[in-house]
Parts: C-alpha cells; sequence; structure tokens
C-alpha cells in the first residue's frame, strides 16, 4: 500500500516514520530539500507518479484547504487524513471522490482517554476540570520557537488551535457544547504574535461546568483532566499515563507514537469508532471561533 505525506515539518516527519513502521511504502510532497527517497515538490506530480492509496495532510494549518482542494480536483479516490486544526477557518470539505476523509485528533487513542470516558458515561458528571499547556521554547527544541507556526496568528498557530485536542476530545466525550465564554490571549513575553494563553468556561449536554485552561508557558508540560461525578472523582494524566478513580491509581503503559499508530490502523482499517469525522473537526472550529468571540466581547456566545 502507497501513501503519500504532505509537508515535512515535526508531525509531517512523524507520520513518515509510523507509516513506514506499519508497512507502507511513503512519499513525501514537499519543497524543500528533505532526506526522503520518494520526493515530490507537488500534489499533483506525486498523485501521477506515486499513485498513493492514503493521503496525510501535514502542512502549515493555513494550506489544508488549498491541498485538499488540489487532491479532490485531481479526482484522487483513496482515503485522507487532515492533520488537526482542520483548517484555519470554517469552511466545508470541497467536493470530492474521496473513498474516507478523517482529521487527526490522535489523543481520541489514548487508552487513558478511552477510559475517562467509560467512567464518566456511567452517571451524572457535574464538573470537568481540564489543563494542558507547555513553554513554547523547549516544544521544538531543534528549532527556533519564533520561527515555528506556533508563534503565527496568520500561519494557523496559538494555543486554541496548537492545543485544540482537548476542545476535540471534551466535545466527543460530552455531546458538545452549548454556550462558552473565555478569557486570554497574548499575554507572556514570548515573542509570538499568536495567542499564549486561554481559560475556557463552557455548559455541554453532558456537563453543566467544564474549565480548560491551555497556555504555551507550562514547564514541566501538563495534560490532566478532572471530573466530579456522582460517584466521586476521576482525574486523568496523560502525559504520565495514570488514572485516579477515588484515589485508586491505574498505570498504563504508552509510549509516545502509540496513539498515532492507533489512529492511523483505524483509518486503514475502516474503523470509524473513534476517529474524528470533518464535522466534529469543523465543530471544533466553530468551538474556537466562539470562543475568540466571547473573549472580544466579555459575554457568553450560544452555540
Amino acid at each position: 500500500m502507497k501513501a503519500l505525506v504532505v509537508g515535512y515539518g515535526s508531525i509531517g516527519a512523524r507520520h513518515v516514520s509510523l507509516l513506514e513502521k506499519l508497512g507502507l511504502q511513503v512519499a513525501v510532497v514537499s519543497r524543500r530539500a528533505v532526506p526522503i527517497q520518494n520526493l515530490f515538490t507537488s500534489i499533483g506530480a506525486a498523485l501521477e507518479k506515486w499513485a498513493p492509496d492514503y493521503v496525510v495532510i501535514a502542512s502549515r494549518t493555513i494550506e489544508h484547504r488549498e491541498d485538499v482542494e488540489m487532491l479532490a480536483t485531481a479526482g484522487f479516490t483513496g482515503t485522507v487524513l487532515i492533520e488537526k486544526p482542520i483548517f484555519q477557518d470554517v469552511r466545508e470539505i470541497p467536493k470530492n471522490l474521496f473513498n474516507k476523509i478523517f482529521v487527526a485528533y490522535n489523543l481520541r487513542f489514548h487508552p487513558v482517554i478511552w477510559d475517562f470516558k467509560d467512567l464518566i458515561g456511567k452517571g451524572e458528571v457535574f464538573a470537568i476540570n481540564s489543563v494542558v499547556g507547555q513553554h513554547l521554547e523547549g516544544w521544538r527544541p531543534q528549532s527556533d520557537y519564533r520561527a515555528s507556526y506556533s508563534a503565527s496568528w496568520a500561519q494557523g498557530g496559538g494555543v486554541l488551535n496548537d492545543l485544540s485536542h482537548e476542545l476535540d476530545f471534551l466535545c466527543w466525550m460530552l455531546g458538545g457544547w452549548n454556550h462558552v465564554t473565555a478569557a486570554g490571549g497574548k499575554h507572556s513575553n514570548l515573542e509570538i504574535d499568536s495567542d499564549d494563553i486561554f481559560s475556557v468556561l463552557m455548559e455541554t449536554p453532558g456537563c453543566p461546568v467544564v474549565n480548560v485552561h491551555m497556555n504555551y508557558l507550562s514547564s514541566p508540560p501538563r495534560r490532566e483532566i478532572t471530573a466530579f461525578t456522582e460517584r466521586g472523582t476521576i482525574e486523568a494524566n496523560l502525559l504520565t499515563g495514570i488514572l485516579s478513580i477515588n484515589g485508586k491509581l491505574k498505570k498504563y503503559k504508552q509510549d509516545r507514537d502509540d496513539t498515532y499508530l492507533k489512529m492511523h490502523e483505524a483509518v486503514l482499517q475502516a474503523n470509524t469508532t473513534n476517529l474524528c469525522s470533518v464535522r466534529d473537526a469543523l465543530n471544533v472550529k466553530l468551538l474556537i471561533d466562539a470562543i475568540e468571540k466571547a473573549a472580544a466581547s466579555h459575554a457568553w456566545v450560544a452555540r
């Protein structure tokens, strides 16, 4: 089976490595000279000469829409996976002949998330608190953070887009969102023009009080969720792989790449149970837009 990865930044390189590990033949589209044997400078040339079955869009967020349009216009009939967030703004997928199309919210495949979702689905949930953050200077130590897409609002950077996994999996668990308000923006001394801190408060169908704090400042990194339920307190730490149920701990063995591997396997096997659909991903973008509007207006925004 042949795969094509569009874009060869840090996430594109990871997709190439993982797809090769799964036994696929992999080519890359990149305008840069990168150490890849099967390298193309355009999607059109890659489709013609490589004829992939599976395409992963791992370019900059601002380029996602154009890349998908190129695939659609060329009549690609295989399967597509778009890196998160789906697009820079809320726009429908162009008409296409794709077999399937999904969005790469890989944390849906974390075993701690699976069990956390299962547990909160077994009774009333009163409140959820979620914290995610990582200091941007140490995120990609091999490169200058100021030159990364994360640092640029115009390229789709900022915590709301970059760390939108939490917005996705909380909406997935809780049935979406009804109302949201927020505070945040660019507040730190990081040399960036994208948002670096946001605190979000949501009312959702599955929980009346959901708080999400996101930042580019946490050192060490954090990715934690706490649910207060009728059955007690459930705490999940995605970085340590520990789930606590009323203080009783369960440890999960989890490699850094496991969620990506499970996601790719699900795509290739057409197992849609945990995959993020285009509709779900566009709803995350609608939520991000509502968060920005709420923060600007100091008001609640309805779905």
